[in-house]
């Protein structure tokens, strides 16, 4: 379709879910939707007949509607809720619906109302999703984390080596992030609010409706709590028309999956490095090829975490200047530009939770790679240790030591050696010395620091369960 949005240039999030249940079209559906269950929720209470809601029902379907033409009509009322009102006026005279069902048709209800609730009714569906993704990731890293726990690698510090620690232990630092981020966006999901206060967040019109139908027993209070329950919206109880929070604290926690994926995906493009090689990607069909060098096996699923990662931040400072600008009843510009960044954020969370998972649950370990580059930085590595054992068996005590390591790379000679003839046998022995120089046995709270964090995903996984 001419002017669709198929996401050509939004490698994360193109070709999943997330490009269908946050379109355009979906979007547009939300509006749709919004305002068929309010005629329906007036005709429960009288306000219309059971006629007037299918009638709206039958033209609240977005197929019925050319989207090029709708949007090109936008920028004449600032929003896309305006002319589609009159396309949906339209077909209702068209396919011989009561007058009435036009008049029942967004009563009471303003712009802000539809548009906030059909973006609330997106977002529903994708953070759905993203959590069902999220947790598959946590289930693969967890599962990392177990099988890894005992296999010893480098740690780097700005890059360079500098300890070592476990596989285990990275992967459970993953973990960690993402169930921090999964419990953040799960609790943001009481976010996903209705907003209904009419042209200023008084209800005035819809309370002089209710107060000239004098045989309802109808309040705008039981039919706003009516419609969310109707949309599967929280009912806030107040309009949040000029409460920016809830939008914030949505994109906040799009943002945060989104970076906590973008550190899992980075630190993967790192150990994936052929002179580094410690991890690789799973190998699918169809997937990492290079256009012009048949060669390479591109780390894509990684590379579309950090992609992700890159996008994020410049959308959330869009929303924050939103709400932190909002002005007056309705903001002149910052409402309209909360739209498309709270979209994509969606699209972004969700497209890269889908390709974290299978990242997680599919990565290939190499142990002959870990093994060489944790031996590339020879008993160095071991230096902290060193000198705060040996300080005190060396004139000079920790300098002294300090000295040595230089020296043994800067000349390029054994450390061992250095400390053996520093350091006579009847202090050290060559088996402590051994000892001293294992790196398994300077991981410090690793494991214990693994099981916690395995720990809380197993708690965490009983919950989900629990809820299904």
């Amino acid at each position: 379709m001419e002017g669709a949005d198929y996401g050509v240039l939004a490698p994360a999030w193109a070709g999943t879910a997330a490009s269908a249940l946050a379109s355009d079209a979906a979007f547009v559906q939300g509006m749709l939707d919004a305002e068929a269950a309010w005629v329906q929720v007036q005709a429960d209470a009288g306000l219309c007949s059971i006629e007037d809601a299918q009638a709206v029902r039958e033209v609240a379907s977005v197929d019925r509607y050319d989207l090029a033409l709708l949007a090109s009509k936008t920028p004449d009322g600032a929003n896309a809720l305006i002319p589609l009102l009159g396309m949906m006026r339209e077909l209702l005279t068209h396919d011989g619906a009561a007058k009435t069902a036009s008049t029942a048709l967004h009563r009471g209800a303003t712009s802000q109302d539809i548009i906030d609730t059909a973006l609330m009714l997106v977002l529903s569906k994708t953070i759905t999703l993203t959590l069902a993704d999220l947790r598959s990731t946590a289930g693969g890293l967890a599962a990392l984390a177990r099988e890894h726990r005992s296999t010893v690698c480098i740690a780097r510090s700005l890059t360079q080596h500098a300890l070592p620690t476990t596989l285990g232990w990275k992967a459970a630092s993953w973990l960690s992030a993402v169930l921090d981020a999964e419990r953040q966006l799960d609790a943001a999901t009481g976010q996903l609010r209705l907003q209904w206060g009419g042209a200023v967040g008084t209800l005035a019109s819809l309370e002089q409706l209710l107060s000239s139908h004098t045989e309802t027993t109808a309040t705008s209070k039981s039919l706003a709590s009516q419609l969310a329950d109707l949309l599967g919206l929280a009912d806030p109880g107040t309009p949040w028309h000029t409460n920016r929070m809830p939008i914030l604290q949505l994109g906040s926690a799009l943002g945060s999956a989104i970076a906590a994926l973008g550190t899992f995906g980075a630190d993967v493009l790192t150990a994936s490095r052929p002179e580094i090689g410690e991890l690789s990607e799973p190998r699918e069909a169809g997937k990492g090829g290079s256009s012009a060098m048949p060669q390479k096996q591109n780390p894509v699923r990684s590379v579309l975490l950090r992609n992700a990662a890159f996008s994020a931040p410049g959308l959330l400072s869009t929303l924050f200047t939103a709400a932190g600008t909002a002005v007056d009843e309705r903001p002149d510009g910052g409402w309209h530009a909360e739209w498309s960044a709270l979209r994509e954020l969606a699209r972004l969370a969700s497209g890269a939770a889908f390709h974290a998972a299978f990242l997680a649950n599919g990565l290939t370990v190499n142990h002959a790679a870990i093994e060489r580059n944790l031996a590339l930085g020879g008993d160095a590595v071991l230096s902290e240790r060193l000198a705060a054992v040996l300080a005190p068996l060396v004139v000079g005590g920790k300098p002294a030591i300090q000295a040595l390591v230089r020296r043994s790379l800067d000349e390029d000679v054994s450390l061992r050696e250095l400390l053996r003839l520093e350091i006579p046998t009847h202090d050290l022995s060559d088996q402590d010395l051994d000892e001293l120089l294992d790196p398994a046995g300077y991981l410090g709270a690793a494991d214990r620091f693994t099981d916690t964090v395995l720990a809380d995903y197993s708690a965490r996984k009983e919950l989900w369960q629990s809820r299904n």
